[in-house]
């Protein structure tokens, strides 16, 4: 439904995107992760015709962004960064004039207002003044008018910025509701965003997709994947530590800080192995104290510094085919 080709953009001695493409089909959400500066913004603004790529281009349900603008754009719903709007008008006005320029009159335009209303839960504020709301009720008002005219394809950069708790719990019960009709990007920084709501994950640091794939499988790459976290008494420590450096599936062990009755350890894997059962087995016959022993899946985080940390170069080993191999 949504396919970028060979992006790219320049600002003057500047790459800010460098050679982009993927794809995005019905009933995916796809985390496009990154940190601040990456290009993630810049490469939406392409992908929806606000501007002009130095090359390639984007196909929105069969339509060329460039050749074909309006089709293209009749297609998508798009946040931008910031959630502009008219801040003089009132939430109701906004979302009428909205719903007027996509084409809807009438009692379709009144119940396409009153569905989103009631979908992204702006009835408290629905009289107001945009410029008396608050950042998380702003971000809401950039919400609804991308969905009004519901587009098979949604463009959501930031769409929980500065939403509080419940405000980002419910804005991802919507993106989850939408998925199984939709193609949706999601644009963030938040690696909690992505572990909630997204069935995949592209990481792009200096302008270049450096990774693609779930979020299971990138966090599958991480140190701690398959590491054992034992809570243990605290005088059993030493000893425990000492049994689990025997083992030769144990690459290291590490303690957490403990309160007065017990202590953390995290048993990383060698090379990703599992080793839970060893260390159930060596437990049971040294007879240990252990009052709690989970298995990692691996951290996001760990990954997401790997792929993009300072150190990282663009011939860097994170990339798409070691992450999906």
């Amino acid at each position: 439904m949504l396919e970028i080709r060979n992006l790219c953009k320049q600002f003057g001695a500047l790459v800010a995107v460098d050679d982009v493409s993927f794809t995005v089909s019905r009933g995916e959400v796809l985390g496009f992760l990154g940190p601040n500066g990456a290009g993630k913004s810049t490469t939406m603004k392409m992908a929806t015709g606000f501007l002009a790529p130095d090359a390639g281009t984007a196909i929105v349900c069969g339509h060329d962004i460039r050749s074909e603008p309006l089709a293209a754009k009749r297609n998508f719903g798009y946040l931008p960064e910031g959630a502009p709007a008219y801040p003089d008008m009132r939430v109701a006005d906004f979302l009428r004039f909205i719903a007027h320029i996509r084409g809807f009159r009438g009692e379709e335009a009144v119940a396409r207002v009153d569905h989103i209303v009631e979908l992204v839960n702006l009835n408290e504020v629905y009289e107001q003044r945009i410029e008396t709301l608050s950042k998380g009720f702003r971000r809401r008002v950039g919400v609804a008018q991308a969905l009004i005219h519901d587009p098979p394809v949604v463009i959501l950069d930031e769409p929980t910025d500065g939403l509080d708790p419940n405000q980002k719990h419910e804005m991802r019960g919507i993106i989850a509701a939408m998925r199984p009709q939709k193609a949706i990007i999601i644009s963030t920084h938040l690696l909690e965003e992505v572990e909630a709501v997204c069935s995949r994950a592209i990481i792009i640091p200096r302008g270049r997709v450096l990774a693609d794939s779930t979020p299971v499988e990138l966090a599958a790459r991480s140190r701690y994947h398959n590491a054992v976290r034992l809570r243990v008494a605290s005088d059993d420590l030493a000893k425990i530590r000492a049994d689990l450096d025997q083992l030769d599936a144990v690459d290291a062990v590490e303690t957490a800080g403990g309160d007065d009755e017990g202590g953390v350890m995290l048993v990383v894997a060698r090379d990703n192995r599992p080793i839970a059962d060893d260390i159930a087995d060596l437990a049971r016959a040294r007879r240990w104290k252990i009052d709690g022993m989970t298995v990692e899946r691996g951290r996001l985080d760990d990954v997401f510094r790997a792929i993009t940390g300072a150190k990282a170069e663009r011939s860097s080993p994170w990339d798409f085919a070691n992450l999906t191999n």
